[in-house]
């Protein structure tokens, strides 16, 4: 039996960050167990990029951005690497939308917190970047400080600095049983037991099944999402110094990078894939949808699509509101848990901070109060799911 202060399950992004933060407090008495192997292609935290932004839908996630910007400045400044990229970002939608709403949510949030942003029509879209083709009455929002996360790279720089300070980080040692005993917590792994006083939890779509061993069956839903590489013949148009990240607010959400990671676009669709459980998943591209989100790129940007390059799918762990859940568990406090709700990447710098706290302190002076695992989104059999991020009608 190997025996640690504290045990990590998970060591994608989130997982990652906490093992780093909880090596700046207890060195090599830290533990990090991932099930398959380290920047593995099957949870969430895989793939080149992933958006960040200050500017969000909500005053729960703006109160956090400067600080999840400033944690990954301090890991960049440790390891010599950079992980952020500012591109900036623009977010788009039609008057008189729910996607305008959205926008104008984004707007009053970022005010709160005065964070600097620009309302912009179409001609003024157009006039900055050429590349889009927008109708006359489509309204913009532009953030100058968004960009990408260089998501994998982070989990990698997480992991390196964690072993640097002595944390163990394990590969293909997945958690099958969490099992509290006196004194402590003991894991039942792949790679044998592991007993620790305490535990984070942050296994991407994985923890439902964990918490459910501990009695914890919260209503969270799984959906299968892809993202796709288009090998786009108009390299130098969609470089990132020449172009930002967008947003789509209307029916349906979609979002798309500038040329990065691939000699390609990337785009997606937000919600645009079926629920499904953990057990029955697949990791095939849906054609149909990889389609879809190019004829919509298109329509907006001529000339950013080209032939499929290729097409990765993952796995969304949603609570009925949406919102993270980073707390300790109420029936069994020595085990913190975060689930991403399928927006968590540009925050994991920081979400791992937050954990190494809530495990070493019991609390945290960041603003998580939004996020408890006692909110009404997972304990009222009665709420009404919403899955949309700033969306004003339930998703069902």
């Amino acid at each position: 039996m190997r025996t640690y202060r504290y045990a990590v399950i998970g060591g994608g992004g989130i997982g990652s960050a906490a093992a780093y933060w909880l090596s700046r407090r207890a060195g090599d008495d830290v533990i990090c167990l991932e099930q398959w192997a380290l920047g593995h292609p099957w949870g969430a935290s895989e793939d080149h990029s992933r958006i960040i932004r200050l500017g969000y839908h909500s005053t729960a996630y703006t109160a956090l951005t400067r600080d999840a910007y400033a944690a990954w400045r301090e890991v960049e400044a440790e390891a010599g690497v950079a992980l952020v990229h500012t591109t900036g970002m623009v977010n788009l939608a039609r008057p008189g939308t729910e996607g305008a709403e959205i926008l104008d949510a984004y707007v009053a949030a970022m005010d709160a917190h005065g964070i600097g942003h620009e309302r912009l029509d179409a001609d003024e879209v157009m006039h900055r970047w050429p590349q889009f083709s927008l109708e006359e009455d489509v309204a913009g929002l532009y953030q100058p400080d968004g960009g990408i996360l260089d998501i994998r790279r982070a989990g990698a720089v997480h992991v390196a600095l964690a072993r640097a300070r002595g944390a163990t980080v394990l590969a293909d040692a997945g958690v099958t049983r969490i099992r509290p005993v006196a004194g402590g917590v003991e894991l039942d792994t792949a790679a044998g037991v592991v007993r620790a006083e305490r535990v984070v939890l942050c296994a991407g779509a994985w923890t439902s099944g964990l918490l459910r061993g501990l009695g914890v069956d919260w209503p969270i839903r799984h959906t299968q999402e892809q993202v796709t590489y288009y090998a786009t013949p108009n390299v130098r148009a969609f470089a990132p110094d020449r172009f930002p990240i967008w947003l789509w607010h209307g029916d349906e959400e979609y979002y798309g990078f500038p040329v990065y990671g691939e000699l390609a676009t990337k785009a997606a669709q937000d919600l645009g894939g079926p629920e499904v459980t953990v057990s029955e998943r697949s990791w095939e591209a849906d054609p149909e949808r990889v389609e879809r989100v190019a004829r919509f790129a298109e329509s907006i940007l001529p000339g950013y699509a080209g032939p499929e390059l290729y097409t990765r799918a993952c796995l969304y762990d949603m609570p009925p509101d949406r919102d993270f859940i980073v707390d300790r568990l109420p029936s069994e406090p020595r085990i913190a848990v975060c689930i991403g709700a399928g927006h968590a990447a540009k925050f994991a710098g920081l979400l791992g901070r937050v954990l190494a706290e809530l495990t070493v302190d019991g609390g945290t002076a960041f603003p998580i109060e939004a996020f408890r695992a006692d909110r009404p989104a997972l304990t009222d059999p009665g709420f009404v799911p919403g899955y949309r991020l700033g969306g004003a009608a339930p998703v069902t």
